[in-house]
């Protein structure tokens, strides 16, 4: 018998989510799961990574240092064409170094993200939630959720604490959007590279001799003192500002219908003036949700062994976060929505170990004003389609939905 029929059939990544189970991992990346934490996969390339789906396994990798973010190793397992294309023109920042390189840029980009600068921040993110809310019941029904609160709220957010003015977020957003589609092709993600790396390195050296009280000012300061370099300040400037309205405004996009179809948990959130209950709420739907569902990419740099697996050095690894929030071994009945799980923030959401997110505690508060006052300030809210007409993210690396028609 030949070695093609012997050998296991090794899946395509990514999987497409079920028909009717829109926030529920792919069930064929679920059966991967269920047999063991470490598996293979074949990607965009033809290359076959390792995917690993096991919580423990998981924060083993995310925390070893022989495993590394540098893009730029062989074999290491891109997202797609378009990001591999454009890897030699990205300087190196928080996002693809390792230690002890990635220690500085970190320390860096952290000063605007510390709990108290972000908690300072949050009357200024309820007021601009309570605007946003106004005018969309002032406006016609249905409405478009997406467009009217769960899109521009963190984008209000991030360029008021980034300092980029919010009048150009059409066309930040546009780019965005589609740097982080399954299939752009190599020419369009230079293009979009291209014309975001162009407008943070004009805004960069703008900060850099005209500061203000702002995060873009602080990190081109650094430029100036010899720290940084410009492109190197612009690569910082430009993942905080995608990462900081991309993944809330699906979060608050998705949360709306999982919650709508769990009534009784709903409820819950709606009844309560308690804020620990509301924070707890944000963990369970960061853990239930799966925003980053292509996963996020390493490298072994040495051979691993783990799961009862050898990852050898020069491998890729797929660290996929959504199914480690499923694991029935940190997470009793992990299907089920459970506002008040006790070890919800447990999860695996923001990555974990040195390269976690560096702003999960803005994207925390974002999201504890968002819940704790959408339902409570209009508690008939309702979808103004069918579930089964909403269009959900499938063709992109952030997941959610495209527009969320909604009526009260």
């Amino acid at each position: 018998m030949s070695d093609a029929v012997t050998q296991p059939r090794i899946p395509e990544w990514p999987m497409p989510r079920a028909e009717g189970c829109p926030f529920d991992p792919p069930p064929e990346l679920r059966a991967l799961t269920a047999e063991k934490p470490l598996a293979r996969v074949r990607i965009w390339d033809g290359s076959t990574p390792w995917i690993v789906t096991g919580h423990a396994a998981q924060r083993a990798l995310l925390g070893d240092p022989r495993v590394s973010v540098d893009e730029r190793l062989p074999g290491f397992p891109h997202w797609h064409e378009g990001m591999a294309a454009a890897v030699d023109h990205r300087p190196r920042s928080v996002f693809n170094s390792d230690a002890p390189e990635h220690t500085r840029y970190r320390r860096i980009m952290t000063g605007p993200f510390t709990y108290k600068r972000v908690e300072a921040l949050r009357p200024a993110i309820q007021k601009i939630t309570d605007d946003l809310i106004d005018a969309m019941l002032a406006g016609p029904q249905p409405a478009d959720l997406v467009e009217a609160l769960a899109l521009p709220l963190p984008t209000l957010t991030i360029s008021e604490l980034l300092g980029v003015p919010y009048e150009d977020h059409d066309f930040f957003q546009e780019n965005a959007a589609r740097g982080i589609a399954h299939d752009v092709s190599a020419e369009e993600s230079m293009r979009t590279f291209g014309a975001l790396n162009g407008y943070l390195v004009q805004l960069v050296a703008k900060k850099a001799t005209e500061p203000a009280d702002d995060a873009l000012s602080d990190i081109a300061a650094r430029v100036n003192d010899g720290d940084l370099t410009v492109p190197e300040a612009a690569m910082m400037g430009l993942g905080l500002l995608i990462a900081g309205h991309e993944t809330s405004a699906n979060m608050i996009g998705l949360a709306v219908p999982a919650l709508l179809d769990n009534p009784g948990q709903l409820a819950l959130l709606r009844d309560t003036d308690d804020p620990k209950v509301v924070a707890g709420a944000v963990e369970e739907l960061l853990r239930y949700l799966g925003i980053i569902h292509g996963g996020q990419r390493r490298i072994a740099k040495e051979d691993i062994e783990i799961g009862g697996e050898v990852i050898r050095a020069g491998e890729g690894i797929i660290i996929e976060l959504f199914s480690a929030n499923r694991d029935a071994e940190v997470f009793p009945g992990p299907d089920l929505l459970d506002l008040g799980r006790p070890n919800a923030r447990h999860h695996n959401a923001f990555g974990f170990g040195i390269h976690q997110c560096v702003g999960q505690q803005l994207a925390r508060v974002e999201l504890q004003v968002v819940y704790g006052t959408l339902f409570r300030r209009i508690p008939t809210l309702a979808l103004a389609v069918p579930r089964d007409e909403i269009r959900f993210k499938h063709d992109r690396l952030a997941y959610g939905v495209y527009e969320l028609p909604v009526t009260w």
